[in-house]
C-alpha cells in the first residue's frame, strides 16, 4: 500500500517505474504474510530508488538483516504466479471485516471514510491490499526479476510519530533493469566511501561529543576555517549588490513568533526558555522575523528601497533524535541568511540579483542546478499563513520569474514555506545525487503581520514585500554535501592546509622552516612535517589529507633555494623558486579554480 493511499485511493500521474516499485512493496507484504503470518502490513510506497513497507511484528517472531534473502527469494517466487493485478471499490464495512484483525489498516479506513474518499482494494495473486492504485498491470512479465533486491530492516514509527508503536521497515531497490540495479549498488558504494562522516574524520574538520549531544556538531580549526572560507565568498558575492550585516540575539520573547505566527504553527519544534521571572522566551528558528523589526525600526522612503540585510548566524530547531544524522541534520543550524525588503515593482530584479549570486556560488563546485518551484497545497490551506488571493499573487510571480529567466524548472505543490512559496535550488552531484541546496522564498504575509511599510511617491504608506534567501541553505548541510561530492578534495582556495612543506631529513628542517615563513608571509595556508619519518610516509600521509600542494626540500633545494613541487591535482611539477610558486597558488586562490 502507497503511503498516499492513507488519505485517497488516486493513482494519478505515476510512472511506469513507480508502478513496479509500488507492487513490489505489495509483494514484499505477501512474502512476509506468507512467512510470519502473525505480521500486520501497514503502509508500503515507492520511492525514489525502490520501495519499503513497515510491518507490527509484536505479536512474534520478526526477521533480521541475515533473513532478507529468504524474503527476496520467496518474493521472486510469488512474482512468478502474480500475471495479473485488479482494483475493487470495497464499502468501510467491507474492508473493516477484510481487515478486522489489523488495527493499523482499520485506522486507514477510517481515516479515508472520513474525508468521503474511496476505499479500495487490490489484489494480485492470494494478496489483497488495502490500496489507493498505482501498479503494474501484469506484474509476473512486467517486473524483471533480476532487477529488486531487499536492502536492509530498520525501526520506524507509525505515521512517523514518535508517540506511536515502532515498526519494522523492510526496504528494497527496484529498477527496471539488472544492469540498473548494479549501477545503482555500485553508486551506493562509492557513496559510503564519500560519507562525509567518514570525510569529515579523516580530515579533521568536526567532530560530536555524547556529552555536548547529537545534532550540536564541534568544528575544530580546520573546519572552522573551511567554515569560514565559505562564508567569506557567500559575502562577497553579497556585497556586490549592496547587502549589509547585521547581527541579532539568539533568543527572542514569545510575543515576537506569535506576531509572527511561529509560535502557533511550530511551538513544538522551539527550544523554549522561561526566565526565573516567569517569562518566556524561545531560541530562534530563523532570523526572519528579527529582521523585520531591523526594518520597521524607522520610516524608509521609497527613494531607499530596496533594504538587503545578511548575517550568517546559528538558528535552533528541536528536532527528534531519531532524525538527526552528521551534518544533514542538526539541532543548531548556521544559516546564511539574508531579507530583502523591497516594493512589488522591484520583486522580479531582487530575484535575479539572488539568482546570480547563487549560480556564480554553485559553478564554483561545479553543480548542475534545476529549480523547484515550492508552492502550497490547496487543499491545506489552514497550513499557511495569508489568504489564497496572495498566494495566488506569490506564486504566479514566482511562475513568471523562472520563464523569464528559461530555468530548468518544476512546480513542487505542498512543499511551500508557512508564510510564502520559494525557489529551491537542486543541485545534481558527482554521483548523479540530487539534493536541495539554496532556497529564494517570496512573502506577502510577514510584512503584512508586523505592518511593514515604505512611504511613496504620494506621500502615503505603501505595503511592501520580503524576499528570503539563503545561499547555502545550511552551512552544515552544504558542507556535507559539498564533501561528498568533491570526496574531500577541496579546491586550494578552500582548503584548510594549502600547502604542506617536507624536509627531507633533520637537516633540512631549517630550510623548510625558511619556505614556511616565506609562503606563510604570501597569505599562504602552510605547514611543515618534521616528523621523524621516511619522505614515502610523509608524502603518503599528504595524500590521504588530500592537501593540494606538497613541496619537498633537500640538498639541491637548499643550494638553489628552490622547492620540489607536487600537486595533489596534476603531479610533479618540477622545482620552482618560492616568489614564482607562490604568485602560481595566489592566482588560483583568487579564481577560486
Amino acid at each position: 500500500m502507497n503511503t498516499s493511499s492513507t488519505s485517497s485511493g488516486v493513482s494519478n500521474g505515476t510512472s511506469p517505474l513507480e508502478d513496479k516499485r509500488h507492487t513490489l512493496a505489495h509483494l514484499l507484504a505477501a512474502a512476509v504474510r506468507e512467512r510470519y503470518p502473525h505480521a500486520h502490513p501497514t503502509i508500503g510506497p515507492a520511492i525514489d530508488n525502490g520501495f519499503y513497507y513497515d510491518f507490527d511484528f509484536s505479536d512474534g517472531e520478526r526477521p533480521g538483516d541475515g533473513d532478507l534473502a529468504a524474503l527476496e527469494n520467496a518474493m521472486r517466487d510469488i512474482l512468478a504466479s502474480w500475471s495479473e493485478m485488479s482494483g475493487v471499490e470495497v464499502s468501510k464495512k467491507d474492508a473493516r471485516d477484510r481487515f478486522k484483525e489489523n488495527p493499523f489498516k482499520l485506522e486507514l479506513i477510517e481515516e479515508i471514510s472520513g474525508k468521503g474518499e474511496k476505499i479500495t482494494l487490490y489484489t494480485a495473486g492470494d494478496f489483497t491490499d488495502l490500496c489507493r492504485g498505482g501498479h503494474s498491470e501484469n506484474p509476473a512479465k512486467e517486473i524483471a526479476a533480476d532487477a529488486f533486491t531487499l536492502d536492509r530492516i530498520a525501526g520506524a514509527y507509525w505515521r512517523g510519530d514518535e508517540k506511536n508503536p515502532m515498526l519494522t521497515r523492510i526496504y528494497g531497490l527496484a529498477f527496471d533493469t539488472k544492469a540498473e540495479l548494479d549501477a545503482y549498488k555500485e553508486q551506493c558504494e562509492e557513496a559510503k566511501k564519500r560519507d562525509h562522516r567518514k570525510i569529515g574524520k579523516e580530515l579533521d574538520l568536526f567532530t560530536f561529543s555524547e556529552l555536548v549531544g547529537s545534532g550540536l556538531p564541534l568544528w575544530t580549526p580546520k573546519g572552522a576555517l573551511m567554515r569560514h572560507e565559505l562564508d567569506r565568498y557567500v559575502w562577497e558575492l553579497r556585497e556586490k549588490h549592496g547587502y549589509q550585516r547585521v547581527t541579532i540575539p539568539h533568543l527572542t520573547k514569545k510575543d515576537l513568533y506569535e506576531t509572527s505566527g511561529h509560535w502557533q504553527k511550530f511551538a513544538d519544534e522551539l527550544f523554549r526558555i522561561t526566565t526565573r521571572e516567569g517569562k518566556e522566551y524561545a531560541l530562534k528558528p530563523m532570523s526572519c522575523p528579527h529582521h523585520t523589526q531591523i526594518f520597521d525600526r524607522q520610516p524608509h522612503s521609497y527613494k531607499e528601497m530596496p533594504q538587503r540585510y545578511a548575517e550568517t548566524t546559528m538558528v535552533y530547531r528541536d528536532e527528534q533524535s531519531g532524525e538527526l544524522g552528521g551534518l544533514t541534520r542538526v539541532l543548531s543550524i548556521t544559516q546564511d541568511d539574508s531579507h530583502v525588503f523591497c516594493r512589488h515593482n522591484q520583486v522580479k530584479d531582487e530575484f535575479f540579483k539572488i539568482w546570480d549570486i547563487i549560480d556564480t556560488f554553485y559553478a564554483t563546485f561545479g553543480f548542475k542546478l534545476r529549480v523547484r518551484l515550492s508552492f502550497h497545497d490547496p487543499a491545506a490551506i489552514d497550513k499557511y499563513l495569508g489568504t489564497p488571493e496572495i498566494w495566488k499573487n506569490a506564486e504566479d510571480a514566482l511562475r513568471g520569474i523562472a520563464k523569464e529567466r528559461a530555468a530548468d524548472h518544476f512546480e513542487a505543490p505542498g512543499e511551500a514555506a508557512m508564510y510564502g512559496p520559494k525557489l529551491d535550488f537542486m543541485a545534481t552531484d558527482s554521483l548523479g545525487r540530487e539534493h536541495q541546496v539554496a532556497t529564494i522564498q517570496l512573502d506577502m504575509n510577514l510584512p503584512e503581520r508586523f505592518d511593514l511599510t515604505c512611504i511613496n511617491e504620494k506621500g502615503e504608506k505603501e505595503r511592501i514585500v520580503m524576499i528570503h534567501c539563503a545561499v547555502m541553505g545550511s552551512l552544515e548541510r552544504f558542507t556535507a554535501v559539498m564533501l561528498e561530492h568533491t570526496g574531500g578534495v577541496l579546491p586550494v582556495w578552500l582548503a584548510p592546509v594549502q600547502v604542506r612543506v617536507l624536509p627531507i631529513s633533520e637537516k633540512h628542517t631549517a630550510y623548510a622552516k625558511k619556505v614556511h615563513a616565506a609562503l606563510a608571509g604570501q597569505g599562504l595556508r602552510v605547514e611543515v612535517d618534521n616528523a621523524d619519518e621516511s619522505l614515502g610516509k610523509k608524502i603518503r600521509n599528504a595524500k590521504n589529507e588530500k592537501i593540494p600542494y606538497v613541496l619537498v626540500t633537500g640538498d639541491k633545494e637548499m643550494t638553489e633555494e628552490t622547492i620540489s613541487v607536487e600537486s595533489r591535482d596534476a603531479g610533479k611539477q618540477g622545482t620552482m623558486k618560492m616568489g614564482d610558486f607562490a604568485a602560481r597558488v595566489g592566482e588560483e586562490i583568487k579564481k577560486r579554480a
